[in-house]
């Protein structure tokens, strides 16, 4: 089997195991039917998510030129606390904003190489979690926009990390936390305006990812640079591909490499 496209994060679909699929022009690819077989990913071109044409990626997919101006990668996205569009101030396209900004969002505890922090549309979840590798997570409170989840987020990350270390969440050396004890005692560090969407009682939502083996030692793919790999892949994890050879290949990260994917039984 042969494949070809732009590279896009992976959608994903809850179950035990959680399902990955490939979303490539012309194909769709169910990635946990590749466990277990010979898979062989080649470089062929870049391909801007925007304009579509073969430049070098900048970051988030995008060339450098489209980085620095469409709305999707500026500052707000990776800062929500710098969201305006609830005040009717525009930072790149205000109709855009207001469509992503000013919808229900919520801040979150996951762990998925320790207890970290953070935010996501009410929307995303649990993709959001799926996405960061985390194997169990849970909501602290649901605001009306970004901007609100934003402010909470800043305030909480005086107290517990907003990182993870991908190759900790790789190896799976990761440990149970009580996550409901973490939200009670985060709780006092609520800015007041967050505070009346506190979310008191619901439990956390386990996550279970399609590994066949975990890596001990993690290497990265810079498919870029190694212009082919050939690999027997093992598990999918985050957004990570993992394979047999302690290589891992992270999808999102390589958003905007076109590339041919081969499949030998």
């Amino acid at each position: 089997m042969q494949f070809e496209g732009v590279l896009t994060k992976m959608e994903t679909e809850n179950g035990s195991p959680i399902q990955y699929y490939l979303i490539l022009e012309s194909n769709f690819v169910n990635v946990n039917q590749l466990l277990d077989k010979n898979v062989t990913l080649k470089f062929l071109k870049y391909q801007c998510l925007n304009c579509g044409l073969d430049r070098p990626i900048f970051r988030q997919g995008f060339c450098k030129s489209c980085f620095f101006e469409v709305p999707q990668a500026a500052d707000w996205i990776m800062r929500p606390e710098l969201s305006k569009a609830h005040l009717d101030q525009e930072d790149r396209d205000l109709e855009f904003e207001k469509k992503v900004q000013i919808q229900p969002h919520v801040v979150y505890l996951a762990n998925s190489s320790n207890v970290k922090v953070g935010v996501t549309r009410k929307s995303q979840v649990p993709t959001r979690w799926i996405d960061q590798g985390a194997h169990e997570a849970i909501e602290i409170v649901e605001v009306p926009n970004r901007y609100l989840a934003g402010i909470t987020e800043v305030a909480l990350k005086d107290h517990i990390s907003d990182k993870t270390n991908w190759r900790t969440m790789l190896k799976n050396e990761i440990k149970d936390e009580d996550l409901v004890a973490w939200r009670n005692k985060l709780k006092q560090f609520i800015p007041e305006e967050a505070k009346p969407y506190y979310i008191e009682n619901n439990s956390e939502t386990n996550l279970e990812f399609p590994v066949l083996q975990y890596p001990i030692k993690p290497k990265s793919l810079n498919l870029e640079k190694a212009i082919e790999y050939t690999g027997v892949l093992k598990g999918i994890k985050g957004q990570y591909l993992i394979f047999e050879d302690q290589t891992v290949f992270n999808i999102r990260g390589n958003e905007g490499l076109y590339i041919g994917i081969s499949i030998l039984n």
